[in-house]
């Protein structure tokens, strides 16, 4: 919220240096984003009034003018074609600066002396886009009754100082000049002056006899007042309202738009002038849009509207979006003569649907977002006449139609002083809590019941007790709270076991070079084409999000892999030659759908590889030293066949029967969906049935006292026998004295038949209570090798 200080004192004397002024703000909770100063490098430029006009002697675009400066006449040559005689203009004298700090002096054109210079709007610093045409292309003329001789910083107001305020969205009572004011007075203990609203209403006729208001959506429209002006003279409204809309950061149009856009800001109550004339029977009705509805905005675009957006009608079209926009064909123009003035009340969740859905966003808009007091609407619609009639642009209508359901009360809130100290740790007095409070218009009443505050409802943020605390303490001054421990039970904080090993998990993975990566649970309906899940596929039962940002992230997902692919593409693009990923995030399975119940969250593991020296086995070992960390024992690897994957290089892996999840090489017709031209290893593992089967428990064995014995063995078996049902053969038939078992080459060749391999172990024997004899290990190894020929009918190499 932009706010000119000379705005501001107009209803708080505020007289502190501004470094202060803003401390003090911010400490009352009003945060200043930053401080701008106008005008202030604008020197020696006054109004002076043109006496005589000449044409230059040796130059036909140039003039030569007679300018009294109010103590004397100086000569200015210009180029302007827009001035008059007895024309009040600004004049820059000789030593002067202009906007910009360009500095103005004595020359000379074509052989005469110009002694200073015609000054434009923009020379001025000002913007001229509500001023004349001719004004915009030339010099910028002053009103007739502008003082001779005065400077025209102090009458148009040019050096002002500009405090931006950052608002929270609970306060759009402080998105105005009013409410920054009152919180002013609040904190420095001033007087806050409302300017007081008296109308003529000049025009004969009653309001209630010339419109007609009716609000069908109820819901979304709390209060509707309208107000008529007659005679209305469309021109630019005067260059002290433009200087101030322009300091706000709002560009001046008329006079009509601008004392609308006066009020908003001024007051923080958006209103809307609609064209009288060209409201089809004279009447306007509040209601939802209709789906495939069309009209034009003021910005000459034309909308689609829907049943969900709430728009302001006549009794055949929409003439304006409802908090948004108005229309093009009841805009206020040249030919108006008579207005309808609209300051209404909408449902803040309404129109910020509308404005995201249209991608319109105003001044108007960003106001009723946040929700405004449906009490305020009369007032501004009073002061808005009240300026038309002082600026002569119109005659005020007898009454006004205040179409108002369900009157907004004030709130009611117990007040405990004892307690707002309590929870502050001070000890302000009872009567300086209850000064704080009436300095925010928040009324204190005392019964027998005890006391109570009453919010007035412009501070629709105020609902409860603790509220009242902050209220009381941000005035106080934060700075000036005690420091004070916190007092009560204490319980140590710590991780829960399940906690402990999820941190574990990402210890080892970030160990050995892994990023963690963050992904939205959001995802687009086509991920599950561009993995080619099956259209049975229960991956395909997703959850539709009822009010999604977009289609890309309309659904839950319910598998990591998509996330996962889409950023080691990401990565690749990027040129990085090798990748170690790892996420840990929920997949969402509802039970049924349409949802009657939350679905069924799990938490799952995903793990992505992808570089030239990374393969299958490398991904493996990190799940085995994972399992290792955990000491997680009884797993396997099982050749395993999805759609996603590559076939043949693809496993399962079960912990005791039970599945874990699925490790393996990307399916390249998959890798194509992703513009992905190099091997992807991926693995998903079920995250929770990963923690479950971890131990925590840490045994301890003594180092062997007696040496060991290896021998290697090299057997021929069918290519589908895999290496853990021989490991798992050796460990029977060798019993206590096997202890370990390594696969260390698997050969497939000229020397191999067709369809088998050969696989080569290293085993290891040794004893617990003596060494081992070699007959004793010869005799082991034997038996291990007879079971391997029985068991797969394998031939042993020698």
């Amino acid at each position: 919220m932009l706010v000119p200080l000379n705005w501001l004192k107009e209803y708080v004397n505020i007289n502190e240096e501004i470094r202060s002024f803003t401390e003090r703000l911010t400490m009352s909770g009003s945060n200043v984003e930053g401080i701008e100063e106008l005008g202030k490098d604008i020197e020696n430029v006054i109004i002076g009034r043109i006496e005589k006009i000449e044409k230059h002697s040796d130059a036909d675009k140039l003039l030569v003018v007679q300018v009294n400066t109010g103590s004397k006449n100086i000569q200015v040559v210009t180029g302007a074609t827009n001035i008059r005689e007895k024309d009040l203009i600004p004049v820059a004298l000789d030593g002067a600066v202009i906007h910009g700090g360009k500095k103005i002096s004595s020359t000379k054109y074509r052989g005469v002396d110009s002694n200073g210079m015609l000054c434009s709007a923009k020379e001025l610093g000002l913007d001229d886009h509500g001023l004349p045409e001719d004004m915009q292309n030339g010099i910028l003329i002053l009103p007739p009754d502008a003082p001779l001789g005065k400077d025209i910083k102090d009458y148009i107001n040019l050096e002002d100082t500009v405090i931006d305020f950052e608002i929270t969205p609970n306060r759009p009572d402080c998105l105005s000049i009013v409410g920054m004011a009152r919180e002013t007075a609040a904190a420095y203990k001033l007087e806050l002056k409302i300017p007081s609203i008296i109308l003529k209403e000049e025009a004969r006729e009653n309001a209630k006899d010339l419109a007609r208001i009716t609000i069908e959506a109820r819901d979304l429209c709390k209060r509707y007042v309208a107000r008529i002006i007659k005679d209305v003279k469309i021109e630019p409204s005067p260059l002290w309202m433009q200087r101030r809309l322009q300091a706000c950061g709002v560009r001046p149009i008329n006079n009509i738009v601008d004392i609308t856009n006066y009020v908003m800001l001024e007051l923080g109550q958006p209103l809307h002038a609609f064209d009288y004339d060209k409201l089809e029977g004279h009447s306007i009705i509040v209601r939802r849009g209709r789906d495939s509805e069309n009209m034009v905005t003021l910005d000459g675009v034309a909308r689609t509207l829907s049943s969900d957006m709430l728009v302001i009608a006549d009794i055949n079209k929409p003439v304006a979006i409802a908090g948004v926009m108005g229309g093009e064909e009841s805009e206020i123009g040249p030919s108006t003569k008579c207005i309808l003035l609209e300051s209404a009340n909408f449902a803040g969740p309404s129109i910020r649907r509308t404005s995201r859905k249209l991608g319109l966003r105003s001044e108007a808009s960003m106001r009723f977002e946040k929700g405004l007091d449906p009490n305020i609407c009369s007032t501004a619609a009073d002061r808005a006449c009240q300026l038309i009639e002082e600026l002569g642009a119109g005659k005020v209508v007898k009454g006004y139609i205040d179409v108002y359901p369900e009157k907004v009360n004030p709130g009611k809130i117990v007040f405990r002083p004892e307690r707002i100290n309590r929870a502050l740790g001070t000890k302000i007095p009872e009567s300086e809590m209850i000064d704080i409070l009436e300095r925010l218009e928040i009324k204190i009443q005392k019964t027998p019941d005890g006391m109570f505050a009453l919010i007035p409802t412009f501070r629709a943020d105020i609902a409860k007790e603790a509220d009242l605390v902050e209220e009381v303490g941000r005035i106080y001054g934060y700075d000036r709270l005690p420091s004070t421990l916190p007092q009560g039970d204490v319980t140590q904080g710590r991780l829960q076991t399940s906690q402990k090993l999820a941190d574990t998990i990402k210890q080892v993975l970030t160990g050995h070079g892994y990023s963690e990566i963050y992904t939205y649970s959001f995802v687009s309906p086509g991920v599950f084409d561009r993995i080619n899940t099956p259209s049975d596929s229960p991956l395909r039962q997703v959850i539709t999000l009822m009010n999604p940002l977009g289609e890309e992230q309309s659904v839950m997902r319910t598998t990591l892999i998509p996330n996962m692919l889409d950023v080691v593409g990401y990565n690749l693009n990027q040129k990085i030659e090798e990748i170690r990923l790892f996420e840990t995030g929920s997949v969402y399975i509802p039970k049924e759908l349409p949802l009657t119940e939350l679905p069924h969250e799990s938490k799952k593991l995903a793990i992505g590889l992808s570089g030239k020296v990374l393969d299958f086995y490398e991904l493996k070992k990190t799940i085995e030293t994972l399992f290792a960390k955990l000491r997680i024992e009884h797993y396997t690897f099982e050749q395993y066949q999805h759609f996603a994957f590559h076939p043949g290089r693809c496993a399962r892996v079960m912990i005791d029967e039970e599945e874990l999840g699925i490790v393996g090489e990307i399916h390249p017709d998959v890798l194509e969906n992703y513009d992905i031209d190099t091997r992807v290893y991926i693995a998903q593992l079920d995250m929770d049935l990963l923690i479950k089967k971890a131990s925590t428990d840490i045994k301890f064995s003594a180092l062997p006292r007696f040496p060991a014995s290896d021998r290697d063995l090299a057997i021929i078996v069918e290519d589908r026998v895999p290496a853990r049902d021989i490991i798992q053969v050796i460990k029977e038939a060798g019993g206590e004295l096997v202890e370990n078992v390594e696969l260390f080459d698997i050969y497939r060749g000229d020397q191999i038949q067709r369809g088998f391999k050969s696989m080569a172990f290293s085993i290891t024997y040794r004893a617990k209570d003596r060494t081992l004899t070699d007959e004793e290990v010869n005799a082991v190894h034997d038996r291990v090798r007879t079971k391997l020929v029985e068991k797969f009918n394998g031939t042993l190499r020698e």
